[in-house]
């Protein structure tokens, strides 16, 4: 059943979009390691936010920022509201497991979104994840603290999230060519988050 629930993800946000934008937290919890981020960045560096939902608060907090947004969620909704927001910044509809946009960026950020995958397509995204990056790279992602599954729920449907254990992957970002240089399990700096903040060697 946890697979037919990994499956209807990119569906339930479609669906949902606004109900999911209109609760999304606008209190940037996330600031401290969106700044931790941000620090590994040159000035105006290109950043690519993958699962960047409605773009609020995360995009746009990056684009305050000065860096030059790409942003990538596979709900077509979501990449309206986007649009809207942020006229001038670059966003795309695409299914981040199968990301080719044949270019690096100097930033990548998945936060809560890369979760929602399964184990195997989490283990296949760092070499999409190296794919995309400049050497010195800065990634930041979101995880669970131990390999498993967990069903949430949303507007009343199931919602699928996963993660692999902390030792497997930091083995997958050391074979993809990066270097972890912080990573805290359910922060309770950040909501209980449990984070990852690496670098392209």
């Amino acid at each position: 059943m946890s697979k037919v629930y990994a499956s209807n993800i990119i569906d339930l946000y479609q669906r949902n979009a606004k109900a999911w934008d209109d609760c999304r937290g606008r209190s940037l919890f996330e600031k401290s390691w969106l700044d931790r981020f941000g620090a590994l960045l040159p000035r105006s560096a290109s950043v690519i936010d993958i699962g960047c939902g409605a773009g609020e608060p995360i995009t746009g907090y990056l684009i305050s920022r000065g860096f030059a947004v790409t942003g990538v969620d596979s709900a077509p909704a979501m990449i309206e509201r986007c649009v809207a927001r942020f006229p001038s910044a670059e966003f795309y509809v695409a299914d981040m497991r199968a990301l080719a946009l044949q270019r690096r960026f100097g930033g990548l950020i998945a936060w809560d979104s890369f979760f929602h995958l399964t184990a195997d397509d989490q283990r296949a995204m760092f070499p999409i994840f190296a794919a995309h990056a400049v050497e010195g790279a800065a990634l930041l992602f979101t995880s669970g603290p131990q390999h498993g599954e967990a069903i949430g729920t949303f507007a009343g449907e199931p919602l699928y999230h996963a993660s692999l254990d902390p030792t497997e992957y930091r083995a997958l970002l050391d074979a993809a060519g990066f270097d972890v240089v912080e990573a805290a399990s359910e922060d309770p700096r950040c909501g209980g988050h449990t984070v990852w903040l690496a670098r392209k060697r």
